[in-house]
């Protein structure tokens, strides 16, 4: 039998993808939306300030800003997301996000 989808929260119906996380302050707030043996589907809010450290990870990951704008660095560049943008990051190249403004987006990671 074929692994079956984990689906968290109301996403059977369109949905604004936005408000599926609310900023906080000082803080990053996550929510998993699917979770499944070949990925995952997370949205983050970070509030202004906050941000990931630069780290790798071992699997294919695409951003996609929701709402604000926020900085994705990837191999010490760095570029600038906004609402409906999106940039892949691809497995082990280091990446890290910073939010100079309330910042959400969805993170998409591809391990099969």
């Amino acid at each position: 039998m074929q692994d079956m989808p984990r689906y968290v929260g109301p996403l059977s119906e369109p949905v604004a993808l936005g408000s599926l996380v609310q900023c906080q302050e000082d803080s990053i707030v996550s929510k998993t939306l699917v979770k499944r043996g070949g990925g995952n589907i997370t949205a983050f809010a970070f509030a202004a300030g906050q941000g990931l450290s630069e780290h790798t990870a071992p699997f294919d990951a695409m951003v996609v800003a929701l709402e604000g704008r926020g900085e994705i660095t990837l191999e010490g560049r760095t570029y600038i997301l906004e609402n409906g943008q999106a940039i892949l990051m691809p497995a082990g190249i280091p990446h890290a996000v910073m939010a100079r403004e309330p910042f959400k987006m969805l993170l998409i990671m591809i391990k099969a």
